[in-house]
This record gives structure tokens, sequence and C-alpha cells, in this order.
């Protein structure tokens, strides 16, 4: 899922304003990729289950300790591959419990 190119601008300033604020200046922001693991979570568990994922995916990878953007790139799409296979629906309506082999 894709941002809409008018969104991007804007979604681009908030990242900016926030990743200075917070001082983490050189993060960026996998747009795409979050906003695809929110659209995901949202149509498994309900609207409210998108941000929920995404701040639980930057705090998991926000917990790995790593050296550099290589590193913090990996645990971001680790976490984001994670969230994705707990929050898979079962054939029954529910949500499968893919998160048993993890090691998370």
């Amino acid at each position: 899922m894709n941002a809409p190119e008018n969104d991007t601008g804007r979604l681009d300033d908030l990242s900016r304003r926030l990743t200075q604020a917070l001082q983490i200046l050189d993060l960026e922001v996998d747009y795409p990729l979050l906003l695809g693991l929110a659209a995901e979570t949202s149509r498994a568990v309900g609207p409210d289950g998108g941000p929920i994922s995404t701040f639980l995916v930057g705090y998991a990878a926000g917990m790995t300790s790593t050296s550099g953007k290589p590193a913090t790139t990996d645990a971001i799409e680790r976490a984001v591959g994670v969230a994705r296979q707990a929050t898979r629906k079962t054939g029954d309506g529910g949500i499968d419990d893919g998160w048993a082999n993890t090691a998370q």
C-alpha cells in the first residue's frame, strides 16, 4: 500500500518534524512497508490494529541492538514479518498463532 503522492509530502514533513523532535535524525521511514502492515493488521483485527502493530514493530526494532542503518532496516523488516505472521487470519476468522515460532 503506497501513500498517494500528495500524502507523501505530508508524511515526509511529519517524519522530518518527528525525527528532529525525537532526535533520531538518521532514520528513514519506509512508508510502503509500514502502511502495508497497518492495512493488513486493520483488515485482520479491526481499524485499531494498524497503529498498534506499527508501534510494536517500531518498539521491537528499537530494542534490537543496532550499529547502523542496515541493521536498523533489517530489524524493522524482521519485526514487520513477525507482525504479519502473528496477525494472519485463519480459515475460521480467528487469528493464527503464527508468533509461536518467531523467537521473539
